[in-house]
Order: structure tokens, then sequence, then C-alpha cells
């Protein structure tokens, strides 16, 4: 017999119950339980990333537990329950689509999607969020967040007119960055490292590339090519260590051009 999500409600409300719960669990809070939010989220995408469908099912269902545990919290501080939650998310598909549920009729993609720029605006009216950055939570890896602000600013007119002029932005923080570099201030140095990384988010907007994912790609292929050339050393007997950087330079460019960039 398969469990429901009845079961699993019931499961989380005996594990905050205060005579016969679980210690750790009745300690919990919802600024507590943040950071394991994130975490389980981040398992999801790497269970996503490597294409373990066992690993996804699980990690979906950590997550979900995530949910559960906050709606409990709600329900014992008389906010809001499971129930508010799913009507809420029900309420804002349907406002949020009314080209599928209420017969509105979009002329194309485009007009579709300031639509449903025009609806997400609206909601942050109505719960007070006011301002073009309204809304951009802090909690974002900094790299979406940055992207997330400059698409808020860009949409009232803040922006470049083409790529070019993002690419120009870009050599002039280089430039500064390299300025400062020179002159040896650490906190001026970290100033103008995270103005360039901004200019280059900018520039990955321009070009319809996601900064995270291309990041997160980057790491993958040191890490990949980084083994190879460990076991490269291993393979003649030595460790990496013991290498001088001549030699794992030598070795780094072989196994550049043994595999490839993907």
């Amino acid at each position: 017999m398969q469990h429901s999500i009845e079961d699993l409600l019931a499961i989380m409300a005996t594990l905050r119950n205060p005579d016969k719960g679980c210690p750790w669990d009745l300690k919990q809070s919802f600024s507590s339980i943040a950071p394991y939010t994130i975490e389980e989220a981040y398992e999801v995408s790497d269970a996503i990333e490597h294409g373990d469908m066992t690993e996804l099912r699980n990690e979906l269902g950590d997550l979900l537990f995530q949910v559960v545990f906050y709606a409990q919290l709600g329900k014992e501080n008389n906010a809001f329950d499971f129930i508010d939650i799913v009507d809420g998310i029900c309420r804002k598909m349907l406002r949020r689509h009314p080209h599928v549920f209420a017969g509105a009729d979009y002329s194309s993609e485009e007009a579709l999607h300031a639509a449903w720029e025009s609806e997400k605006e609206r909601e942050r009216a109505d719960n007070r969020a006011t301002g073009a950055l309204a809304g951009v939570a802090l909690a974002l890896p900094a790299l979406m967040r940055a992207a997330k602000l400059q698409k808020r600013a860009a949409r009232v007119g803040f922006d470049w007119p083409d790529t070019q002029g993002v690419l120009a932005k870009c050599r002039e923080e280089f430039a500064e960055f390299e300025a400062e570099v020179a002159q040896g201030n650490p906190q001026a140095i970290q100033e103008e490292f995270g103005d360039l990384v901004f200019s280059l988010v900018n520039l990955s907007r321009h070009l319809h590339i996601d900064a995270e994912q291309s990041l997160r790609q980057a790491n993958k292929k040191f890490e990949r090519r980084f083994r190879q050339m460990e076991t490269l050393f291993s393979d003649s007997g030595r460790d990496l260590g013991q290498a001088s950087p001549e030699e794992m330079d030598t070795a780094w460019e072989q196994v550049k051009q043994q595999t490839p960039a993907a």
C-alpha cells in the first residue's frame, strides 16, 4: 500500500507532538530549517544533472517534506496550513494562465510573457512590494540574483541597447579591477571584482546565456580535467603534488587536447 499526502502530514504532526514527538523536530523553527530547504533544492538539481531518476524521486520527497514542515509550523502559529499552501498556488497558477483557464488569447509568445510579468507586478503591488527590484530573494545564488536584478532594471529601460555596450562596460570594469590590484587595497579589489562579475552576468543576459549554468559547466569541466591529470601522474608512479608547475602545465595541456570541452 502506498502512502498518501495525508500520511505525510500525520507523520509531521506526530514528529512535532510535544509529548511523543522527536526532540530535534520540536526544536526547529521557520528560520532554523530554511538552510535545509535550500540544501534540499540543490540536491534535487544535482539528481537532475546526473540523470538519476531514483535519486530524483527521493530528493523530491525530501523537498516536499520541507514544505510539509513549514505547513505544520504555520498551523501551530495559526498562520496557515498545508491546504492554504495548496489553495494559494492553485489560485496563482489559474490567475497567471488566463490563456489556458480563462479563454484569454495572446498574439505571440512575447505578448504572453508580457501578460505574465504584468500579473506578477500586480501581485507584488498587492503584497505592498514596491519598486522595480522588489521581491528578488536575497537567498538566491549571487549570479542568479544579479541576473534577476538586471532583468527587472531592464524592464523599466535601465539597460544597454546592445551587446557592444555591455562588452565595453566589461572592459572598463576589468581595467578598474586591474588598477586596484596594482594598488593592493584588499577592500577595493573585492569591490571591483564584484563589479566585474556583475558586468559579466549582464553580458551573459544579453547573450541569452545562463551565467549560473555556465559556471557550473566550467566547474565540471575543470574537475574532470584535473582528475584526468591526476591519473596521468598516478599511471607514471608519481603523485601530482610532487610535480613541478611546468610539468603540471604540460600535463594540463595534454588533457585538454585529449578531452572535449563539454
